[in-house]
C-alpha cells in the first residue's frame, strides 16, 4: 500500500515537473489560492524533482513521454474507482475494439469485484467457457510466455488487463484464479481464438406439452439493434404456430456482462408497457430518463421469467432490475454482479484516451444497483454437471408454467 501511494504521488510530481520552469510560481500561487485548501504548498514538488534529476541512476529512466502518462494515470488513480482510468493510446485503442463484438482473445468480460480484477462473465462458445472459468472468479495474475509477461494483477486498470490478455491468435495466456469455495489459487491455460460474439439466439423448448421460447441474451451490442426485432418476428410466428400451446418465455440473461445501454431499453419496450426503464444520475446534477421506446410491446402479454446470475452485469441488470421492478416476471438464479455506474470515454489527439465516471443508473424504484447487484425472487444455485442438465432453466421453466 506504500508503494502505490509512493508511486501515486511521484507520478502527479512528475507530471507538475513537466511544466516549464517559468510556471512554478504561479502554478503555486494559484493552488494555494485555491478554493478549500489554503495551505496547500508544492514546494516539496519542485525538490523532489531537483532530487531526481540530480542523483537518479540510471537517467535513461527518465523519459519524459512515460513519466507523463505515468503522472496522469496516477492522479486518475487517486480517486479510487477502478472503472475511472487513463488510457496511454496503446491500451486505448484495444479499449475501443471491445463493443464492437468481433476480437481476439480468450473471451472474458473484466470488471471488479471489492477492487480486485475479476472475470464478469465468460462469453459464450470461447476458450474461456470452454476452460471452466466461473463468472466471479477473481483474476490474480496474467502470465504469458511469449510477451514475457508474469504479471500481479493488483491495482491493475480494466483496459491495461485486456490488452495483457489479448494476443495473437494461437498464442497462449495463464491466469491464476481465486474462486469462492474452492481451495486456495488455481491456473488456467487458455489458448487465445478469434473471438465472435453473438447477440442472441432462440431456442423452442417443450415441457408438458407447452412450447417454450428461450432467448439467449449473450450481449447488448450494436448487432442486437438489428436481431432483435427480427427474434422477436419469430417468436410471434411461433406463437400463432402454437397457439394456446405455446407458454410463455424465458429470458436468459445468465453471463450477459452489458453493453449498449439503449439496448436494453429496446428490449425492454416490448415487454414492458409504459414507464421509465433506468434513471441516469449523473454528476452535475441533472437526471436522463430512459423511457419505454413506443410502438413496440409486442410481447406485453406473454407469460415471462427471467434467468440471472453472477455474470449478468450492467444493461443486463438495468433490464433485469426493470421488469423486476413493474412485476412483468419473475427472476430466477442468483444475484447479478451489480454493475451500476456510466463512463464516458474522452480520446486525446495523441491517442490516449480517459474513461470517466460520470452518472449512476437507478432503477425504476429508485434504486442503484451498484456493489449491490438485482436479487432474484426464486434463488437457483447453478449444479455444474458437464452441462447434462441446466438446472437453473428447468426451474425457470417450472416457475413460468405455475399458475
Amino acid at each position: 500500500m506504500q508503494r502505490k501511494i509512493r508511486n501515486g504521488v511521484l507520478g502527479f510530481v512528475i507530471l507538475i515537473l513537466a511544466v516549464i520552469a517559468s510556471y512554478r510560481i504561479g502554478f503555486n500561487k494559484a493552488l494555494q489560492s485555491s478554493k478549500g485548501d489554503s495551505k496547500l504548498d508544492l514546494s516539496l514538488m519542485w525538490t523532489v524533482k531537483d532530487k531526481l534529476q540530480n542523483s537518479y541512476l540510471d537517467k535513461n529512466k527518465l523519459v519524459d513521454s512515460k513519466m507523463v502518462y505515468g503522472a496522469i494515470s496516477g492522479l486518475v488513480q487517486s480517486l479510487d474507482d477502478p472503472y475511472t482510468v487513463f488510457l496511454p493510446p496503446k491500451e486505448n485503442k484495444s479499449a475501443n475494439e471491445d463493443l464492437a463484438g468481433n476480437f481476439g482473445g480468450v473471451g472474458i468480460q473484466l470488471g471488479y469485484k471489492e477492487k480486485t480484477l475479476a472475470v464478469v462473465a465468460p462469453l459464450p462458445k470461447t476458450p474461456a467457457e470452454k476452460a471452466g472459468i466461473k463468472a466471479g472468479d477473481l483474476i490474480l495474475k496474467i502470465k504469458d510466455t511469449e510477451k514475457k509477461l508474469n504479471k500481479d494483477t493488483t491495482g491493475i486498470a480494466l483496459d491495461e488487463a485486456v490488452n495483457l490478455i489479448r494476443g495473437k491468435v494461437g498464442t497462449e495466456v495463464t491466469l491464476t484464479l481465486f474462486r469462492e469455495g474452492k481451495l486456495g489459487t488455481f491456473e488456467v491455460m487458455m489458448k487465445r481464438d478469434n473471438i465472435i460474439v453473438p447477440s442472441i439466439e432462440l431456442e423452442m423448448k417443450e415441457n408438458k406439452g407447452k412450447k417454450i421460447a428461450w432467448i439467449k441474451l449473450y450481449k447488448f451490442s450494436e448487432q442486437l439493434y438489428k436481431d432483435w426485432p427480427e427474434l422477436v418476428d419469430k417468436i410471434i410466428i411461433e406463437k400463432n404456430k402454437y397457439g394456446t400451446s405455446f407458454g410463455g418465455i424465458v429470458l436468459d440473461l445468465r453471463n450477459n456482462p452489458g453493453g449498449f445501454l439503449q439496448a436494453s431499453v429496446l428490449v425492454a419496450s416490448d415487454f414492458i408497457k409504459e414507464g421509465v426503464i433506468v434513471t441516469q444520475a449523473s454528476a452535475n446534477g441533472q437526471d436522463q430518463k430512459y423511457m419505454v421506446e413506443k410502438g413496440r410491446g409486442k410481447l406485453l402479454n406473454d407469460k415471462l421469467v427471467v434467468l440471472i446470475n453472477g455474470g449478468s452485469a450492467s444493461a443486463s441488470e438495468i433490464l433485469a432490475g426493470a421488469i423486476k421492478d413493474y412485476g412483468r416476471g419473475k427472476l430466477v438464479g442468483e444475484k447479478s454482479f451489480g454493475k451500476g455506474t456510466v463512463q464516458s470515454p474522452q480520446d486525446f489527439p495523441d491517442g490516449s484516451g480517459l474513461h470517466i465516471t460520470i452518472a449512476k443508473w437507478l432503477l425504476p424504484n429508485g434504486k442503484n444497483i451498484h456493489g449491490d447487484g438485482v436479487m432474484p425472487d426464486v434463488e437457483v444455485k447453478f449444479v455444474d454437471n458437464d452441462n447434462k442438465i441446466d438446472n437453473q432453466l428447468d426451474r425457470a421453466i417450472e416457475v413460468l408454467q405455475e399458475k
